[in-house]
């Protein structure tokens, strides 16, 4: 009986969090741009989350103009989907509506080469990839141990050989990969205007001003201090409320 009642509400909140989103389209579809991200954030409201939904209620916001909205749901897409041109192209239209112009300063080295190398697939594609080769390796063993022809047990024993060493890639690109993502995180000013401390207090020196929309990464946090970076590396402590994490 609990199980069929969880059903229940399960495909009854999945229903009504269908409603919201097709409710939300239609309404962006009349211009109705304030209703349409009301009605994208119950589905929101109601736990659901897909990286279409982010990318619409990113939409939504860029023709409202608010800037920070926009990034900061244009980031949540792609985070869900890092790949998808559309949210990248707009997430660039949007960040040209932002004050600052904060340079990138590339990274170099080894650690970037292996970045940039398992940056390619999510972690979930990488040990997805690792299953495949650890299923081919299962084969290429039956092959091996069962055939008796001496060319074939040699094939089979280098199909072996080459299935482990990919797997060995594709693990440490996924544990790499999934690391990365635990510890990276951008976040996005909300606030009007934000000052960037020396220290986690009040009475702490003001080192730069941020404006709505900028991306931040968060390295630190204590009590309703953060301490972000900022892609030139600058670094800094400011207000929790002034930024939301994007992930």
């Amino acid at each position: 009986m609990k199980n069929i009642l969880y059903l229940f509400l399960l495909s009854t909140q999945f229903f009504f969090a269908q409603n919201g989103f097709e409710k939300g389209n239609t309404l962006y579809e009349k211009g109705s741009y304030a209703d349409a991200a009301v009605a994208y954030e119950s589905v929101l409201n109601s736990n659901q989350h897909s990286a279409e939904l982010y990318f619409n209620l990113a939409n939504t916001y860029y023709k409202l103009n608010k800037v920070a909205p926009a990034i900061y749901y244009y980031e949540k897409a792609l985070v869900l989907n890092p790949k998808d041109q559309e949210s990248q192209n707009n997430l660039k239209f949007a960040n040209k509506r932002t004050i600052d112009e904060i340079k990138v300063i590339p990274k170099v080295g080894f650690a970037k080469l292996v970045r940039d190398f398992t940056g390619i697939y999510h972690y979930n594609t990488w040990a997805w990839a690792t299953i495949g080769l650890a299923t081919l390796f299962l084969l290429f063993f039956i092959g091996y141990y069962f055939l008796q022809i001496t060319v074939w047990k040699r094939l089979f024993f280098i199909g072996m050989f080459l299935a482990i060493l990919l797997m060995l890639i594709t693990v440490s690109s996924a544990i790499f990969e999934k690391k990365y993502f635990d510890t990276e995180k951008p976040a996005i000013i909300f606030a009007e205007m934000a000052n960037v401390k020396s220290e986690p207090r009040d009475g702490g020196k003001p080192l730069f001003l941020l404006h709505e929309g900028t991306k931040v990464y968060v390295e630190e946090v204590i009590g309703k201090w953060k301490k972000i970076q900022l892609t030139d590396g600058s670094e800094g402590w400011i207000e929790s409320s002034s930024i939301k994490e994007v992930k």
